[in-house]
Formats: structure tokens, sequence, C-alpha cells
């Protein structure tokens, strides 16, 4: 799954002020990540406000960003959820055939045991037509999905071929990296280490900064190449951008680098709101500074 290597970015769902989908933003933002050197595009992850998104405005992203995209870059679908039948429903009736693959997060709030997530996964793998990618991201599910469980599914499904690693925890992603079998992609989920992860031999990162500052896929093929002096540079240049995206959550942050930018408005839906008028600031300062 070389696709899968280097960048890709957790495209946001843009509103207009009026709260629906404001498809002529998302098509911009597609063509701003193709043409700053993302290497893959996210559709319908966490960062794209999916749980608050209804079906049809699920399937107006998805052709949406099909379309913009054009066979261009390798393209994600994230498909997950607490209810394993409702993800295994999904890929088997779903046209998947413009995706590389797919990403699932480990099940949020049931807070099932090492096997109970196990047996969610195999479930998926089972009946997916596409490569995997799972997710964990204990930070939002409540659970971790420890290495070991990780590598027996690497192992025992082929079609499991990767994990984008969001703990925030450097010495789980090493462990993975160290026991994966040959092949199995392990991918930062986590902008502010995502270096030391592919310089620790990861692949790459799925981002939410390099959407708005694309120059951070430089960065990680820099790590990538070994260049580890440039690389930093690169790292420290954009480190107090992730830390003010993700200091009033995920998209809020994110949102509105994009109003900065031009290419959206910052509209989010509830239970999410606007990063506050300080935060707001703070961010137009450091756009302002790039």
């Amino acid at each position: 799954m070389q696709s899968l290597t280097g960048t890709g970015v957790a495209l946001i769902t843009p509103f207009k002020k009026d709260f629906s989908v404001d498809t002529d933003a998302l098509i911009k933002i597609v063509n701003y990540q193709i043409e700053g050197g993302i290497d893959y595009l996210v559709v319908l992850g966490t960062t794209a406000e999916a749980a608050t998104l209804s079906k049809d405005e699920k399937e107006l992203v998805i052709d949406t960003v099909i379309s913009a995209n054009n066979g261009r870059l390798p393209l994600v679908l994230g498909v997950g959820s607490n209810n394993t039948k409702e993800v295994t429903d999904e890929l088997t009736t779903r046209d998947l055939s413009a995706f590389a693959a797919i990403l699932s997060v480990s099940p949020y709030y049931n807070k099932p045991t090492q096997e109970g997530i196990y047996q969610h996964f195999k479930a998926i793998a089972q009946a997916s037509p596409l490569p995997i990618i799972v997710y964990n991201v204990p930070g939002r599910t409540s659970s971790n999905m420890l290495p070991q469980t990780v590598i027996r599914l690497a192992n025992d499904f082929k079609n499991i071929v990767a994990i984008k690693e969001a703990a925030g925890d450097i010495v789980q992603a090493m462990k993975l990296i160290q026991k994966k079998p040959e092949g199995f992609l392990v991918i930062s989920g986590d902008d502010m280490i995502t270096l030391p992860m592919v310089l620790a031999g990861g692949a790459g990162v799925i981002s939410v900064i390099a959407q708005g500052f694309t120059e951070f896929a430089q960065m990680v093929r820099l790590g990538l190449d070994g260049k580890v002096n440039e690389a930093y540079k690169l790292h420290y240049k954009y480190a107090d951008a992730i830390d003010l995206i993700f200091e009033q959550g995920n998209p809020a942050g994110i949102k509105h680098i994009f109003k900065e930018l031009g290419l959206s408005e910052d509209t989010v839906r509830l239970p999410l709101v606007n990063v506050d008028e300080d935060l707001a600031g703070r961010i137009g300062n450091f756009v302002k500074k790039i």
C-alpha cells in the first residue's frame, strides 16, 4: 500500500453560515490539497464532523470529493461505528470503487475489551472488499487498542494493512513499528509527533494541520528520506500552529485557518462551537506570519 505512504489529510466538511454543506468550498479545498503536494485524501473522518452529517449529506460530500479529485490522488473513506453490524452492512452495500482503502475507528463509547476490539475488526476484515486502516484514538474512544491486538490483527488478516495511531504515545508507536509484520504501515494520527514517528520507521501521517499548511507534507517527505535537520526545521515552523488548532477542539481550529486563507467559512455544527475571539486572533496572526 505505497499509496498510503507520506501525508494524507483528514478533510473537513465546510459549511455555509446557514450550516448547509458548502460544496464549492469543498472543491476549493480538494484542489488546494492536490496543488500543495498532499499524497492522499481521507473523506468522512472525525475532522469531517461525520457524526453530524445526515445520510444524504454524507453522499453529497463523497460525490463532491470524488468529482473534484477526478482520480488525481488516492482516496480513503471513513467507515466506522460502535455498532459492528452497521460497519459491515455499509461495506457490503456501498460502491467503494473510487476508494483505495477504508479508515475504521476502534469502537467508541461501548469500551470493549481487547478481545472485543479484535472481534470487531475481524468482522470488518471479513466483510471489506478494500484494504483497511484501523484507527486507534483513545482520547475519543475511551479505550486503547494495544500493540499486541494490532499486531494480532495485522498477522491474521492480510487486508488490514495499516494503523492510524493517535494515542499520542511515541513509545507505543515504536512498539508497533518494532513488532509489525513486513509491509504493514504505522501511520501517525498525531501531528505533533509525526516526525519522530516517521524517523522511528513510521509510514507518514493522516494529518489535520497539513490541509491548512500543505508544506507539512514536505516535512514528512524529508523525514522519510532521512533528512533529519531539514525536516525538523519544518516541524518547528508549524509546531505552534498544531497547538493552536487543537486548543479548543478539532475541527474548529483548522476551520478558522481555512477562513483566514479565504477558502471557506469557519462554521461548525453543534455540539461544537467556533474558536473564541482570543484564539481566532492568535490563529490569524500565525497565518499572517507564515
